[in-house]
């Protein structure tokens, strides 16, 4: 029965992203992996269960989060590539239904080893940082521990939707930023990834895209302008950031175009690989997206563009 429901998401899938072979299953096995021994570092007191959104924009989000782990999708057929992926929510939740766990079903389908992050956040009681502190630790676990799922450490990326895209830039722009202190087996790897994939990111929070709830939630209702650049993710691209695609949507009203345009300007003009595809509709928090929309083609956009930097090729082949 588990196998027959696994086959059934995954042509449900192939409906998605017309055009992209699958695999011959789709997930394997799955597992979670927590990302620190003991309590976590930030001065969190989540207290009670998880909580899981029923309705509207919440549907399937998560939150109250105490513990922050991995979710581990091991594809069938794997491609030694794997990827860490963050769904959105404003830092308030995690967009699991809607984007993060549809993504991970889907790479696991084109034989990516995916481990998908739930990571605290500040609307729980957690510092501010704890988001970043969890994606830089996840990093360096799977780096870590690579040779155990059969992965190339040179083939490990990073994808985030929204405030996820938000985390995701951060963890690629920003990976050796002191967050907090380890010193454990993992604690001696980078924490860059390989490449970046960047759905609908919050990029700047700065004017005029000053009203996001990622704002609010990181430096509060009235920061300062420093805390503003510092926590922007174009104000850390580098020539020697990793290389990034960027999905958006013309008619966001949560992350209008000009974050991603912005970042991809930003990119470019610091000599970094980056790449940009606007779509002229599919409004915020699109996901997969539905077949008969445009967006719904990003994935396999995503997949030519990673088959080019040969991460769904090993180098050499």
């Amino acid at each position: 029965m588990i196998r027959r429901l696994a086959l059934a998401l995954a042509a449900a899938l192939a409906l998605l992203a017309p055009g992209l072979p699958l695999a011959a299953e789709t997930i394997a096995t799955r597992q979670e992996i927590l990302l620190w021994p003991g309590t976590p570092p930030g001065h969190g007191k989540v207290t009670g269960e998880e909580k899981i959104g029923t309705e509207g924009a919440g549907l399937g989000a998560i939150s109250n989060i105490a513990v922050p782990r991995m979710r581990v999708y091991r594809p069938a057929t794997p491609n030694g590539a794997a990827v860490l992926v963050a769904g959105g929510g404003g830092y308030f939740r995690i967009q699991l239904k809607k984007e993060s766990t549809p993504a991970a079903e889907w790479l696991a389908s084109q034989g990516f080893t995916v481990f998908e992050l739930i990571y605290r956040l500040p609307n729980d009681g957690w510092d501010a940082s704890t988001p970043f502190m969890d994606a830089q630790r996840a990093m360096k676990i799977i780096r870590t521990r690579a040779d155990e799922f059969g992965l190339d450490p040179k083939r490990i990326g990073i994808m985030g939707f929204s405030a996820g895209g938000h985390l995701a830039g951060f963890t690629a722009y920003q990976p050796d930023r002191a967050l907090y202190e380890g010193k454990d087996r993992f604690e001696s790897v980078s924490a860059r990834p390989d490449f970046a994939v960047l759905l609908f990111p919050v990029v700047t929070l700065r004017k005029p895209y000053d009203t996001t709830r990622t704002r609010r939630e990181i430096i509060g209702d009235k920061p300062d302008a420093a805390a503003e650049t510092a926590w922007s993710l174009d104000t850390h691209v580098s020539k020697d950031a990793p290389p990034t695609i960027i999905f958006a949507s013309a008619d966001d009203p949560t992350t209008p175009p000009g974050h991603g345009i912005l970042l991809f300007q930003s990119l470019i003009a610091a000599g970094a690989s980056a790449e940009l595809h606007l779509f002229r509709d599919g409004g915020h928090g699109w996901g997969l997206g539905r077949p008969e929309q445009v967006i719904s083609q990003w994935p396999g956009l995503f997949a030519h563009w990673a088959k080019s930097l040969q991460i769904t090729e090993k180098r050499g082949e």
